[in-house]
């Protein structure tokens, strides 16, 4: 079978399938709008995530390409983490603070230097290509919005038609992790039977939902989980603790390693019982080395490369955008300016692209403001990558006619496998959190 035929032949029947129920199908889709604020893609007063009609379809050819993405990059980060560790020059080259770089050089108690990532590439369906976006590891999200996805789009006839008639099937992301999160643990120097789990970030910001989903996988596995707020936890000196007195063992954390520096003063207890080694924390600070966007840039630099394989050297030279700091030392300002469309800027440690602008989106003026603004300012300055673009239509937010869309695909690791797909999609040429991003359910062929 050829998958990418297959999967041609799934997206053309799908909108067939619109277009000959095209009232069916968008009734549906505005009954689904009206369930939004109740569901739980709607936290901290925002609606996380605005669906597409067509759902996105990976082959087993895709995912065989997957695997071996995060079975590459999770061997390049876990390689520059450990000469991070132990080779103070090379530290020299990432921008942290003191106390960051002390956190990140504490002994987790544990060997797995990046427990849980999502690698954002832009992949080409068609011919299996693709470069790297983005890293995230602290914080790592949006597990849930498939199960969500998949859950109210039953109620969408075109949706359920494709589903059934392909034997499409989903990725488990929470139990999986809960398999991996306790296998780390089970090395950990100061496990115990029966750990308590806390599912840490900052509640105000964090997602909610998807926390307290965790936390009820976690308690089905039969382990005791608690949702904390990083600033409420408390430390004697020997336990941390919730709130309410109960012991932790264990730290999921989805604080983000920027928040946890920003609110130092009010989460002492946690950073003292990390440096104390009196909790286990997945993931540890280490992950910071590779989260951080200066990476991109270090990654291409001679000091890294010659700790390398040859198959991962290539591979950046591939995969791997052209990222410099955007200052006097590594580029001149009129080169950004005068090639706009060739380059994207973004801040050194962000998420949600907070802060990131591309030429290609901005007029000549514009982009000579943001750019005389970013530049010698803590960005990096990274080649601009189009990103492959498929066709679906908004019902629910937009204006109910098929138009392109840029694609980005992130893949999860857990514990360096492959774990599934979030894909998510944008008429403009960024995709922005809670801005112009759409998403859709993944299945698989």
């Amino acid at each position: 079978m050829n998958m990418k035929n297959t999967r041609k032949e799934i997206n053309e029947d799908c909108e067939r399938y619109i277009t000959a129920h095209y009232d069916e199908v968008k009734a549906a889709c505005l009954a689904i709008r009206e369930k939004l604020p109740d569901s739980p893609l709607y936290c901290n007063g925002h609606l996380l995530a605005r669906p597409l009609t067509m759902q996105k379809i990976y082959t087993k050819e895709d995912e065989m390409v997957f695997a071996d993405v995060v079975s590459t990059m999770h061997s390049i980060c876990c390689k520059v983490i450990h000469r991070y560790l132990a080779d103070a020059g090379y530290r020299s080259l990432f921008p942290f603070s003191r106390e960051l770089e002390e956190l990140i050089l504490t002994d987790p108690g544990y060997d797995q230097p990046l427990p849980v990532a999502r690698f954002d590439i832009f992949y080409n369906e068609d011919t299996g290509s693709y470069k790297f976006c983005e890293i995230n590891t602290d914080g790592t999200s949006a597990m849930n919005e498939d199960v969500v996805w998949n859950r109210l789009m039953e109620d969408n006839p075109a949706h359920m038609y494709i589903r059934q008639k392909y034997g499409l099937t989903q990725r488990e992301l929470f139990d999986s992790w809960i398999s991996a999160f306790m296998d780390i643990y089970s090395g950990y120097k100061g496990r115990v039977a029966h750990p308590a789990v806390a599912v840490v970030d900052f509640l105000d910001t964090g997602t909610l939902t998807e926390f307290q989903e965790f936390a009820r996988h976690f308690r089905k596995a039969g382990y005791d989980c608690h949702v904390c707020d990083a600033r409420e936890l408390r430390y004697d000196g020997e336990h941390l603790r919730t709130k309410d007195g109960t012991v932790i063992d264990a730290v999921y954390r989805r604080a983000v390693t920027s928040d946890l520096m920003a609110h130092f003063d009010e989460v002492r207890p946690l950073i003292n019982a990390i440096r104390d080694r009196h909790v286990f924390l997945a993931g540890s600070l280490r992950t910071q080395v590779v989260h951080n966007k200066a990476f991109f840039t270090i990654m291409h630099l001679p000091r890294t490369q010659e700790f390398l394989s040859d198959k991962e050297k290539a591979f950046i030279r591939e995969h791997i955008p052209y990222t410099c700091d955007f200052g006097p030392a590594s580029i001149e300002l009129d080169e950004v300016l005068n090639n706009k469309d060739r380059y994207i800027l973004k801040p050194n440690d962000s998420y949600g692209a907070s802060g990131v602008a591309d030429g290609l989106g901005h007029s000549p003026e514009e982009w000579e403001k943001i750019c005389r603004e970013y530049y010698g300012s803590g960005f990096i300055c990274q080649e601009y990558c189009h990103p492959y673009e498929s066709r679906n239509i908004d019902f629910m937010f937009g204006d109910g006619r098929f138009h392109s869309y840029i694609n980005m695909t992130g893949l999860y690791a857990y514990n360096g496998k492959y774990a599934g797909a979030y894909t998510r999609l944008s008429r403009e040429t960024l995709i922005v959190s809670y801005g112009n991003e759409r998403s859709v359910a993944s299945y698989y062929i």
